[in-house]
C-alpha cells in the first residue's frame, strides 16, 4: 500500500440545498482518501444546511457560513483557503463517485504530464441514482479548438480535477464577472497552457433535478456568457476555426458500428 498521498482540496460551495447537500459530502467523506482536505463555503443557508454541515465539521478542513455574491464568489474564498497539491469542486447537489480520488491521485502520479484531468461523464437523478448518456465518439476528447468551435458540448465540471501549478500559473483566480460561466471561461485560460487529458474512469456526476437548477432556467445567459468570453479569447489567442469545423461535420457523417464478442449472444 502506497505511504503517502497527494493533498487533494476539494470545495463545495452551497447555498440553502438542505435536500441534497448530504449525498454531497458523504460522496466526498466517504472516499476514504487519507490527505482530503475538504472546504465548504456556504452562503448564509436559511434551510437546514447548517444543521448538516456541524454534522460533520470535525472532519472538515474549514467551513463558514456568511452572505457571498454567489456560486464563483463561494469557489474563490474556498480556493483561497486551500493547500492542496491537486485542486477541484463539487457542487452542493452533485456527487462523487466512489474511490475517485484515489484514482486522481494515481493518474496524476503516474503520468507527470497531465495537469488537468476529466473523467467520464456521467449524471445522477434526483434520488442520486447514476447513469450515463450515450456519446459521440469524440464528445470526451477535448481540446482548445473543440472549446473556441461551441459545438454545444460542456467540458463536465463535476469530474475535473487540476494541479496547483497550473492553476497558479492561470492566474489563481475565478472570473467573478460571470455569474454562470466562469468555470467556461477557467477552462480557457487553462488550455492557453495545458492539454485536458481524459480518463474512461467514473470521477464525479451531475445531479439533475426537476427544479431551480440554474444550469437549465437560465441557459440563455449561460450561452450568451460563453459567447463573450469565446469573443475575448479569440481576439487574445486567434484560432483559424474553419477546417476544424469541416472535420466534426466529416466526423458526424461516419456511422458508429458497436461490435460485440459473438460468444457473449
Amino acid at each position: 500500500m502506497r505511504s503517502s498521498f497527494p493533498k487533494i482540496s476539494v470545495v463545495t460551495p452551497s447555498f440553502n440545498q438542505g435536500k441534497y447537500l448530504e449525498d454531497t459530502i458523504l460522496s466526498v467523506l466517504n472516499q476514504g482518501y487519507p490527505n482530503l482536505e475538504y472546504i465548504i463555503i456556504d452562503g448564509g443557508s436559511t434551510d437546514h444546511s447548517i444543521e448538516i454541515i456541524r454534522k460533520y465539521e470535525s472532519q472538515l478542513s474549514y467551513w463558514v457560513s456568511e452572505k457571498d455574491e454567489g456560486l464563483y464568489d463561494a469557489l474563490q474564498k474556498g480556493f483561497e483557503k486551500s493547500t492542496g497539491e491537486i485542486m477541484a469542486w463539487i457542487n452542493s447537489d452533485d456527487m462523487y463517485h466512489k474511490k475517485s480520488l484515489f484514482i486522481v491521485a494515481e493518474i496524476f502520479e503516474h503520468f507527470k504530464q497531465v495537469r488537468w484531468l476529466m473523467g467520464s461523464n456521467t449524471f445522477f437523478d434526483e434520488r442520486g441514482n447514476p447513469f450515463v448518456y450515450e456519446e459521440d465518439p469524440y464528445q470526451q476528447r477535448w481540446s482548445k479548438v473543440r472549446m473556441h468551435l461551441n459545438n454545444g458540448k460542456y467540458i463536465q465540471q463535476e469530474s475535473v480535477f487540476w494541479k496547483r501549478d497550473l492553476w497558479q500559473e492561470s492566474g489563481g483566480y475565478i472570473d467573478l464577472d460571470y455569474s454562470l460561466a466562469a468555470d467556461f471561461e477557467l477552462w480557457l485560460r487553462f488550455f492557453r497552457t495545458a492539454d485536458l487529458y481524459t480518463s474512461s474512469y467514473i470521477l464525479g456526476g451531475f445531479r439533475l433535478r426537476n427544479e431551480n437548477q440554474k444550469s437549465f432556467n437560465q441557459k440563455s445567459l449561460y450561452l450568451e456568457e460563453i459567447e463573450a468570453i469565446l469573443d475575448r479569447e479569440r481576439k487574445q489567442d486567434p484560432i483559424h476555426l474553419n477546417f476544424y469545423r469541416w472535420m466534426l461535420r466529416l466526423i458526424a457523417c461516419i456511422p458508429v458500428k458497436k461490435y460485440r464478442d459473438p460468444s457473449q449472444n
